[in-house]
């Protein structure tokens, strides 16, 4: 399974270079923002770019709707298995997990899908928000991971909310 994400985003990522080297470019050859995107060097060019426009539309709709959609149909077996189960805390155990999942995907694909459709379709964005949206979805859902996985974990909960209440009663430096 791991290969065939790997080889899927090999083949639909591998056109973007080719498209963007295609294009003449006229202005200034800093890409403005704080990783190599390819809707940034796109913006770049002086003639026109329908051509890798479309094609990353196209690629980002796939890829979504493809995700999703098997996401979607996973999930519903994986319902159907957890309902079958003859325990109440079995079925809360399992369902528990499926939400911590559930949240570290809309952690990745939220940020991931308003960067690419503010790129695509928000023209009147001023330029630090793009940098600003894209530097979320790049840094956001792995910092996220170990947090929302983290806090289902009964002794790591238990360890932070202690350290947290023993720093709220600790006096302040330079208190009396």
């Amino acid at each position: 399974m791991g290969c065939l994400a790997v080889a899927r985003g090999a083949v639909l990522t591998a056109p973007f270079p080719i498209l963007a080297s295609r294009l003449p470019y006229c202005r200034t050859n800093l890409v403005p923002h704080t990783y190599c995107e390819h809707m940034g060097i796109v913006r770049l060019a002086c003639a026109g770019s329908v051509v890798s426009n479309l094609y990353g539309l196209v690629v980002a709709l796939l890829v979504v709707g493809g995700d999703l959609g098997l996401i979607f149909a996973s999930y519903a077996r994986i319902v159907s298995t957890v309902l079958r189960l003859p325990s109440r805390e079995a079925q809360a155990k399992a369902f528990h997990t499926c939400g911590s999942h559930l949240c570290v995907i809309v952690l990745a694909y939220t940020p991931a899908l308003f960067s690419f459709l503010t790129h695509r379709f928000g023209h009147r964005v001023a330029p630090c928000v793009h940098i600003l949206i894209g530097n979320f979805y790049i840094l956001v859902p792995p910092f996220c991971n170990p947090i929302v996985y983290g806090v289902k974990t009964k002794l790591i909960r238990e360890k932070v909310a202690s350290w947290l209440l023993r720093r709220k009663d600790t006096p302040k430096s330079g208190a009396p």
